[in-house]
């Protein structure tokens, strides 16, 4: 897509003012927000969406769509994602912990956790039938729930605080080691358990100068070669009152912590090495690579929307297809270059559901609009799925632009516009 002339550009934001609401019904430009794959099946990938889920279960050659509607998340935006090997997906939303037995096709609310609000989950490297959930609602008391059932069933743990839990991460290379980051306020916890969440130890946070009126810790990463290292981030006030975002980073496993980037844009999620020794942080518009002993540098793509999942040697990266026409590429040489995926046109339809589920029933009639919105054809309903979990062949290709969507890209670019003069404002938008 060509970009305007900056004179051009300057129109189009006056005039986005009117249009962007009635381009994106549901707020915000459509973006990809996270990548996930099932262990042990490679061909079975998810994307978060702006507007639902993505899913494609042929290693990433067609992608069909799960509106947030069937899914029941609302205005509330998953935070993660965990496809079991077994099939089962699911997801913490920041209210909820949704679960789909049948690939994505139906879902629904975990009863456990009642009124407390699921704010992070994480899963056991090799072991599938241990995960960890923590809640994070506001003025009560949160706990860190286990389940040894790959989720069938949750337990609290010893760990309880009338704080915010806003994460919690297993070390891959030490999996009884536990870290879980929340605050209530200014006040910053991080806790860290040795023993897989039977005993915890509260590591009281001195930050680095400058940062002492910090808030919203969040751990970001564990180091997969060494469990004392570990990444987390905090939010502060520029002296001009906008918010720097700070990446830190401890080597003794929590109990210090010293800044290593510090920057303005919104952060996204980070990923490590299997050595340890790279990291990559993904921010609303950019991808920083900091390799050992070095400072962190951006990467010339993506840009615009990013996100970031290793997997082996291979980095997986959200991207956006307003700018740079894909949603999703991978690297194999650290972020350096960028194979294309996928792009938001490429969407095929609805995901392949039986007759009576939630995603045929909701996302169907939905689909012919935000086509138009992604300037894709829409395909004819296609016939009854079968039964949850058969396997469905692909739809063949054949997705151009309609007719009536080509005047789209130019509004699409006025909300991506929008967004970004909102994010020089410092306002986050929620993940």
């Amino acid at each position: 897509m060509m970009l305007p002339s900056l004179a051009s550009r300057k129109l189009l934001t006056c005039l986005g003012v009117l249009s962007a609401a009635s381009v994106h019904a549901h707020g915000g430009l459509m973006e990809t927000q996270s990548y996930t794959s099932r262990r042990g099946h490679p061909e079975d990938q998810l994307l978060g969406f702006t507007r639902g889920t993505l899913i494609s279960r042929d290693g990433a050659a067609a992608w069909h769509w799960v509106c947030a509607e069937a899914m029941g998340y609302g205005s509330w935006t998953p935070e993660r994602y965990v496809w079991l090997p077994g099939g089962d997906i699911l997801t913490a939303t920041g209210k909820a912990l949704l679960r789909s037995r049948d690939g994505g096709c139906t879902w629904v609310a975990s009863t456990a956790f009642q009124d407390a609000w699921v704010s992070s989950l994480a899963e056991h490297p090799t072991d599938d039938s241990l995960l960890y959930v923590a809640t994070g609602r506001p003025a009560v008391t949160n706990l860190l729930y286990r389940s040894r059932d790959g989720g069938e069933t949750w337990t609290p743990t010893s760990l309880s605080r009338d704080a915010v839990f806003s994460a919690v991460r297993v070390a891959p290379s030490g999996p009884e080691r536990l870290y879980l980051s929340g605050w209530k306020g200014y006040a910053m916890y991080l806790f860290r358990s040795d023993d897989a969440g039977e005993t915890w130890e509260d590591l009281p946070q001195a930050f680095p100068v400058g940062l002492e009126g910090a808030y919203d810790l969040k751990l970001l990463a564990v180091s997969p070669a060494n469990p004392d290292v570990l990444w987390a981030r905090v939010s502060s006030r520029t002296p001009a009152g906008g918010i720097l975002y700070t990446v830190l980073r401890s080597d003794d496993g929590g109990r210090t912590l010293t800044s290593v980037l510090a920057q303005e844009d919104p952060l996204v999620n980070m990923d490590v090495s299997a050595d340890g020794r790279t990291t990559w942080v993904a921010t609303y518009n950019h991808l920083y690579r900091g390799r050992q002993g070095e400072s962190f540098l951006p990467l010339s793509l993506p840009t615009g929307n990013a996100c970031v999942t290793r997997e082996g040697g291979t980095l997986f990266a959200c991207g956006s297809t307003w700018l740079h026409e894909w949603a999703l590429a991978r690297s194999t040489d650290e972020g350096t270059s960028w194979e294309p995926l996928f792009s938001l046109r490429d969407v095929r339809g609805v995901h392949q559901c039986p007759v009576g589920t939630p995603v045929r029933e909701q996302c169907t009639p939905l689909w012919p609009q935000l086509a138009q919105q992604l300037g894709v054809s829409v395909s004819p309903a296609p016939p009854d799925a079968g039964t949850p979990g058969e396997e469905v062949p692909p739809k063949p290709d054949g997705c151009g632009a309609t007719a009536g969507s080509a005047g789209l890209a130019p509004l699409l670019l006025v909300s991506l516009l929008c967004r970004r003069g909102r994010r020089a404002e410092g306002t986050p938008r929620p993940r």
